[in-house]
């Protein structure tokens, strides 16, 4: 059976504390600034013809930012053993939120999809939330379980809270957002040191209700058969494939220049948020996408490093858990952007427009940087001398 070394969080960190990494600071500081220039100049279009204000989004961008940068500055001094004593009541306080969609009057709908609550005129999403509370409830169950309990009953520990909070986003629906939780608790569960043919049997159980899922509703249908079909109704079901695939096309390999996207002038959907890469690509051409993917592999890169050297099990659990949730992310947007895979509606982390998104992501940054204060030190002298 895989495990997990248990090595307790105590008073000795104290100890062993010294400062953030800061390479990955400014790499989190570099993206935000890069992610406020395209949601400037990709939001402009639809920001004039809906608000007469073309850094309407912009300034909406630029305020979440800010926000989220200070927050995240500050969780770097606060000790990560924290959360562990907060989880509970952090994850029941995001399935009420999650629950509150639901009730008329307190949330809205747009695009066909209720995911959004309207607070003293601020609107956020809760599925962002709750992305971050079941990363930290399952580090501290990874963390504190028996698992030399029945099999039943870790599986439970461990795949109750994640189901839950998959079904409710599901019914907003948010597919998405579905896989995107769906990766942060799989990672999680994986390095937890569960038996793997019970993990792989659940997975075949998930796979198979996740395919389920999209069979029984027309519009995920209709985005499946559109994938392997993208040359069928080219200004209904796939409007919006084609378009993405346009704005790649037309970049070429250096790209229209930057501002001088075509695409943005309301041709492609959701433009400075799901399909912002896609704008990007068609500005920067394929040279330049291909450097921004290389900063995000540096930051995933980044992020995983920090968590191997997690000084105990929660954190590294947690990490793990971070680290998959904003890189899983990054890498569905992306994919679906270039037609790896279906579209699935979710932005891209640092540069989508969305300002619960980049706060939240700031926020699990910012968690990530407290560890990094923490890091084995062991582990440290070991790669050094290697």
């Amino acid at each position: 059976m895989r495990r997990l070394s248990q090595r307790k969080t105590t008073s000795k960190f104290k100890s062993d504390k010294h400062s953030f990494d800061s390479q990955f600071f400014y790499l989190i500081l570099f993206l935000v600034a890069i992610g406020l220039v395209f949601v400037a100049d990709i939001s402009a279009p639809q920001a004039l013809n809906f608000f007469n204000d073309k850094y309407h989004f912009f300034k909406s961008q630029l305020f979440a930012a800010l926000i989220g940068i200070v927050v995240m500055y500050v969780l770097s001094f606060i000790n990560f053993s924290i959360y562990k004593k907060i989880s509970i009541p952090f994850f029941i306080v995001s399935i009420l939120l999650l629950v509150v969609l639901f009730i008329p009057g307190l949330s809205y709908a747009a695009l066909g999809a209720r995911r959004w609550i309207n607070f003293g005129g601020l609107n956020f999403q809760p599925s962002e939330v709750a992305k971050l509370a079941l990363a930290i409830y399952l580090a501290k169950v990874v963390s504190d379980i028996d698992m030399n309990l029945p099999i039943k009953k870790v599986l439970l520990k461990f795949f109750a809270p994640f189901v839950v909070v998959a079904f409710l986003i599901m019914l907003q629906p948010d597919l998405g957002t579905t896989l995107v939780v769906s990766v942060i608790a799989l990672s999680q569960i994986f390095i937890s040191g569960i038996p793997i043919l019970p993990f792989l049997g659940t997975l075949v159980v998930g796979f198979a209700a996740t395919l389920m899922l999209i069979l029984v509703s027309p519009y995920r249908r209709d985005r499946l058969m559109t994938f392997f079909e993208n040359t069928s109704d080219p200004l209904g079901k796939s409007y919006h494939i084609r378009q993405i695939l346009l704005a790649l096309g037309s970049g070429g390999l250096f790209g229209v220049g930057l501002g001088q996207s075509r695409q943005k002038y309301l041709f492609l959907p959701e433009a400075s948020t799901d399909s912002i890469f896609a704008a990007i690509a068609e500005e920067l051409g394929f040279i330049g996408s291909f450097v921004i993917i290389l900063i995000f592999v540096f930051f995933i890169y980044k992020a995983f490093k920090i968590v191997s050297m997690a000084p105990d099990t929660f954190s590294k659990v947690l990490g793990v858990g971070i680290a998959s949730w904003i890189g899983g992310q990054i890498i569905i947007n992306i994919s679906s952007m270039v037609a790896l895979t279906p579209l699935t509606g979710i932005p891209l982390p640092f540069f989508s427009y969305g300002g619960t998104s980049l706060v939240m992501v700031l926020v699990g940054c910012g968690i990530l940087l407290n560890i990094s204060k923490y890091s084995n030190k062991e582990i440290k002298r070991k790669r050094l001398k290697i």
